[in-house]
């Protein structure tokens, strides 16, 4: 079992097509399949089912050998970072994911900060849905994700940054800014902006159940997993919106959006930067989390 049986393997594994695996590790359809093969051969099992002529999924021992290919190739990454430490060679990657709102108004300032003081550092930024961030995560392809912590599985490290609160946005001129406090039975009368229903958007979710205890009978003119899309059609005054924002951010102070807060109702949580526990940070990662923090 050699090094590129290894990594090919886990091409293949990951992308499920021999394909897509051939295209990034730069080898031939035909090159990489007889890797496998001898892989196969030598470890005296099958590690693909073929489903199919193009479909293929892994076998129990097949998932098997991938726990090990990821774990090794974590490993071997780690010794590369910390061999050009010790070598003085000023060489190194860098890969975080986050959604859109974080990425759009959070981060930045901070990674303008970063690249300016690590110019040598290779940076990758994703931009990715909270769901697939913690997939990422999972599977070793970022080193940092930033998150909401109610969404943070229990066996990630995580460190506060943001605080976010729950909020009403609103046009500045609507009818709601001028009520003294708010209670849940005032929107009624407006048509709601909403995340879309699902597992993956938990703030819909506590929302359905507010509404559900109040007795509330709705109109959704609008769903979006975006924040920036929904509040820019709250702000043509198509309908209100429900949102979870860190406050006094300077850029929804330049809009023509109204605040309201729902802290009766729903409590604060927080923007967290998340990473898998069993990672040893090299120099210059672990100076991109004290920037943050």
């Amino acid at each position: 079992m050699d090094w590129n049986q290894i990594t090919g393997f886990y091409h293949v594994a990951k992308h499920g097509s021999f394909t897509r695996a051939a295209e990034t590790v730069f080898k031939t359809q035909s090159a990489l399949t007889h890797q496998v093969k001898s892989l196969e051969t030598e470890l005296g099992c099958l590690l693909f089912e073929r489903i199919g002529k193009r479909r293929i999924r892994l076998t129990t021992s097949g998932e098997r050998l991938l726990l090990f290919a990821e774990e090794l190739l974590k490993k071997h990454n780690n010794l590369i970072d910390d061999l050009n430490e010790l070598k003085g060679i000023k060489k190194g990657q860098l890969k975080i994911a986050a959604p859109f709102t974080t990425l759009y108004h959070l981060l930045p300032v901070p990674l303008e900060k970063y690249t300016n003081n690590f110019p040598w550092v290779e940076l990758t930024v994703l931009d990715r849905t909270q769901k697939n961030v913690i997939e990422l995560l999972k599977e070793g392809e970022v080193d940092f994700g930033f998150i909401l912590e109610s969404m943070a599985p229990k066996e990630f490290y995580r460190e506060h940054w943001k605080k976010v609160e729950a909020v009403l946005l609103v046009s500045k001129d609507h009818p709601l800014t001028r009520e003294k406090q708010f209670n849940p039975g005032q929107i009624t009368d407006y048509p709601l902006i909403l995340p879309p229903r699902g597992a993956e958007f938990s703030y819909r979710q506590k929302l359905d159940r507010l509404f559900s205890e109040h007795n509330l009978k709705c109109r959704v003119i609008m769903e979006s997993s975006n924040v920036e899309l929904s509040s820019l059609y709250c702000e043509m005054g198509l309908g209100i919106t429900f949102a979870t924002i860190v406050k006094d951010l300077p850029a929804l102070q330049q809009r023509n959006l109204a605040v309201i807060p729902l802290n009766r109702y729903f409590d604060p949580d927080y923007i967290c930067i998340v990473m898998r526990q069993d990672i040893v940070l090299p120099s210059h990662k672990k100076a991109f989390v004290d920037l943050i923090l």
